[in-house]
């Protein structure tokens, strides 16, 4: 499924990952079809550049309000401040919403955001664990 994520949100997206520095951000994103429409930004209660964890009182939170809202989750999405956007292994053992995307936000190259989104399985083989999906700004 492509993701279609608009430009200003996008932006969004990036904002976050920037204020965040040096430590890695993470929120989720609601949406209808693909479509994403809100950005809710979560704390990163690890305050890492290496990994994120979102509280899960904040977290039932966030899925509360994007349900509120009429919408879907889309999204999980977090930063990776100095490596390209794919997931690493970490990701992976920690995905546990098998149906959702995990998007990542790269800073790897400040200048120029990658933002790339994923399919991850962690009760898959390495091989079959990541699937990427098209992430389309609109």
């Amino acid at each position: 499924m492509t993701m279609r994520l608009p430009r200003v949100l996008a932006d969004e997206l990036v904002a976050h990952a920037t204020t965040d520095l040096p430590n890695e951000c993470c929120g989720m994103i609601g949406g209808r079809d693909g479509l994403a429409m809100t950005v809710h930004r979560a704390a990163n209660t690890e305050a890492s550049p290496f990994m994120y964890v979102m509280d899960p009182r904040e977290q039932l939170r966030i899925m509360d309000a994007i349900d509120d809202a009429g919408d879907d989750l889309l999204a999980i999405y977090h930063s990776h401040t100095r490596s390209t956007a794919f997931p690493s292994r970490t990701d992976v053992e920690l995905a546990f919403f098998s149906g959702t995307l995990y998007l990542i936000v790269s800073l790897a190259t400040p200048d120029a955001p990658e933002i790339r989104a994923f399919h991850l399985r962690r009760d898959q083989p390495a091989e079959l664990a990541i699937t990427e999906e098209p992430v389309e700004l609109v």
